[in-house]
């Protein structure tokens, strides 16, 4: 029951030989586009957040992070190498695990994109309020830019950036090859800027105590820090327009994230060492919960005068160290910046939708296509209008965490469909083999479970309810309405996993 109806892999491989889809990326545009999924609310945002749970000892909650996220992507390059369709994990889930799992997988999926956006609409907010603030000598009142749980009422400057987003995705309006690249030249830019000035005037007492709440701190921190990772399995949806994509998604995908890794722990290290990065602790020994009203009521009382108070971390920091005018340069940069991952988000999960429902999992209305703009507006509108809410109401903090937990379900279900696979069809082709994969497999697994656990219990909490949600309707809707379970599987030859025209060729 629970690994019955596996579409065939050849009837997927098959789908994809048929499409009309010009490949056109290589190892570089996909590492581009892999940093450029990747650097985002998450390093520029985060920062404050991790700082708040793991003082200084966010340098090892990086390199956890990042090392789950690098196993983990061994065994997507491997699928994705193996099996170059869109849809990413879902398409890969099916394919091995049957429907049931790979249903859950997207609707994970689902929660990972959308979350992911709104969380990324609230860091833009906070870099862009803090621009006009410092730029123009002006106080912006909290209840206007923040949610309710941090301290304001609703914010709306991310609400507003949620649906500029969803409104050009609709009109099909998306990034050429030469946008992209500016966009992700812009964000390294900033972020060697910082690294350049922040480094030289470290001073080493800043990281001492250098674990104030602890190793529960430290994997707490690693658990939401993951989200500034999230981003490469993006490119694994992109198989579909790459040119030899045996040899060029691992390069991307791998790549793109030894990369970020390097900048995310030069860019802490120069946090701690200028400003320093120590939690605001309560009256009892420990830490206010980032994102609370607690919290915002502590910083208000020292004067927002620390790190973890800010909702613009290395903008603040480079006023802080005597560089107000590069701060609001880096306050700039983000916020022409995150508008790209916002929209690099919302397709996504307009892709997985897509998928979805010409599988006949979900309504054939959501893969519907607008007859002038030749976009999947339906669903774009609907995705829209959550992540818009969702950046209103909630702090960057938890949507990142609730964003982690679909993600590392997804991680892990790729990570198990490997292994599976080697088991199953041990004779197939496999352009990229992941290196041993008997152990890097299981530590991948192993890696998602534990930073599953170290989130808050708010978030693992949602994630059940989600989860709950998303089995209901599978079993009242999605089960009697597939395409497979119906003894139909279809090889499409004139439309792609996603809309046509909703890829830019990147070349």
């Amino acid at each position: 029951m629970l690994f019955d109806r596996v579409k065939p892999l050849d009837a997927i491989l098959a789908t994809a030989e048929k499409k009309s889809l010009h490949r056109s990326l290589g190892a570089f545009q996909l590492t581009m586009l892999g940093i450029g999924a990747v650097i985002g609310t998450g390093i520029f945002v985060l920062t404050a957040e991790a700082a708040q749970k793991a003082g200084p000892g966010m340098m090892i909650s990086f390199i956890i992070a990042g090392f789950v996220c690098a196993v983990a992507a061994l065994c997507y390059a491997e699928m994705a190498a193996m099996v170059p369709v869109s849809g990413s994990a879902y398409t890969y889930s099916y394919a091995v695990m049957g429907e049931v799992l790979a249903w859950m997988v997207g609707w994970a999926l689902i929660l990972e994109y959308a979350v992911a956006a709104g969380a990324v609409s609230v860091g833009w907010s906070g870099y862009v309020v803090g621009l006009i603030e410092n730029a123009f000598h002006i106080d912006i009142p909290d209840m206007l830019v923040r949610g309710p749980f941090d301290g304001g009422t609703v914010n709306l400057p991310a609400m507003l950036i949620a649906g500029l987003v969803t409104w050009l995705l609709v009109i099909g309006t998306k990034e050429s090859a030469t946008v992209n690249a500016v966009l992700v030249a812009i964000k390294v830019t900033a972020l060697t800027l910082f690294i350049i000035l922040a480094v030289p005037v470290m001073n080493m007492q800043n990281f001492e105590p250098f674990s104030p709440l602890g190793f529960g701190g430290i994997s707490a921190a690693a658990a939401s820090i993951f989200f500034a990772y999230v981003g490469f399995d993006a490119v694994s949806t992109a198989a579909e327009e790459t040119k030899n994509p045996q040899r060029n998604m691992p390069i991307g995908l791998i790549g793109s994230l030894a990369i970020c890794t390097i900048f995310y722990l030069l860019v802490a290290a120069g946090v701690i060492g200028s400003v320093g990065a120590q939690p605001v602790m309560d009256g009892v020994g420990g830490a206010f919960e980032p994102g609370s009203r607690e919290l915002a009521s502590a910083c208000a009382a020292i004067g927002d005068n620390a790190v973890v108070c800010s909702k613009e971390a290395l903008a603040w920091t480079l006023r802080e160290i005597g560089w107000p005018q590069i701060g609001n340069l880096i306050g700039l940069a983000a916020g022409l910046a995150l508008p790209s991952v916002i929209l690099m988000m919302m397709f996504g999960q307009t892709r997985i939708f897509f998928v979805m429902s010409r599988d006949g999992l979900l309504p054939e209305a959501f893969s519907k296509i607008h007859p002038r703009y030749n976009t999947p507006h339906v669903i774009t509108v609907l995705t829209g209008i959550f992540v818009a809410l969702f950046a209103a109401f909630f702090p960057v903090g938890q949507l990142a965490n609730i964003s982690n937990s679909g993600t590392l379900f997804a991680f892990a279900a790729v990570s198990i469909a490997v292994m599976m696979l080697r088991k199953t069809d041990p004779t197939r082709n496999r352009p990229f083999r992941t290196p041993a994969i008997a152990v890097t497999a299981p530590i991948a697994i192993a890696g998602c479970v534990y930073l599953f656990f170290s989130l808050d219990v708010k978030s693992q909490a949602l994630f059940a309810i989600w989860a709950a949600i998303g089995l209901v309707v599978y079993y009242t809707y999605s089960r009697s309405r597939s395409h497979v379970g119906r003894g139909s599987v279809e090889v499409h030859e004139e439309d792609s996993d996603a809309p046509p025209t909703s890829v830019p060729p990147i070349s």
